[in-house]
């Protein structure tokens, strides 16, 4: 039995393989960086904490209270589940604003923002977030416009929120 000499080529494969195994250690045993929806993950977890609370309306109940179609303006429904309805305004095919229904009863902090608001649509709290939303609080429920074309002002967003069935929608019992 001959004991090979461990020649220069096996040396380095030995070197080589030894570092791949400490680089793959060492990259192994780092700390991941926390994804950016890490917050909100936590914040679902805690005890007590529901995605949509189970009295939440059902975003079918929501529909005949959106503004009709009509003007060259094209109404497209894009989302409907409990707590929550949303569509598309359009015109000419150009997408210009996002009109939605919520009920707060899952996010009651949507609905406390509207408490010292001095501004009414048709007679409700009415509040600008940013410069592209503008919202109506209706009892429980959040009625909301966002812009989503530079042309679709501020002005644009309180016409369609005076045009839902705001009064409508404050009998609705959910």
């Amino acid at each position: 039995m001959r004991h090979q000499a461990l020649t220069l080529p096996n040396w380095r494969r030995a070197a080589v393989a030894m570092m791949l195994a400490i680089a793959l250690f060492i990259s192994g045993c780092q700390q991941q960086a926390e994804s950016r929806f890490a917050d909100a993950q936590k914040e679902s977890n805690k005890p007590g904490v529901v995605a949509v609370a189970k009295d939440a309306t059902q975003g079918s109940q929501f529909n005949k209270y959106f503004p009709k179609p009509g003007s060259g303006y094209e109404r497209v429904f894009s989302q409907e589940k409990k707590g929550f309805a949303e569509a598309k305004l359009k015109r000419d095919g150009k997408e210009l604003a996002m009109l939605s229904i919520n009920d707060t009863s899952s996010l009651p902090a949507a609905a406390a923002k509207y408490q010292n608001t001095t501004e009414k649509i048709n007679g409700f709290p009415a509040m600008t977030m940013g410069n592209t939303q503008t919202g109506v609080l209706v009892g429980k429920y959040q009625v909301k416009v966002l812009s989503r074309d530079p042309s679709f002002t501020k002005e644009d967003r309180e016409q369609w929120l005076s045009k839902f069935d705001l009064r409508g929608l404050s009998q609705l019992k959910g």
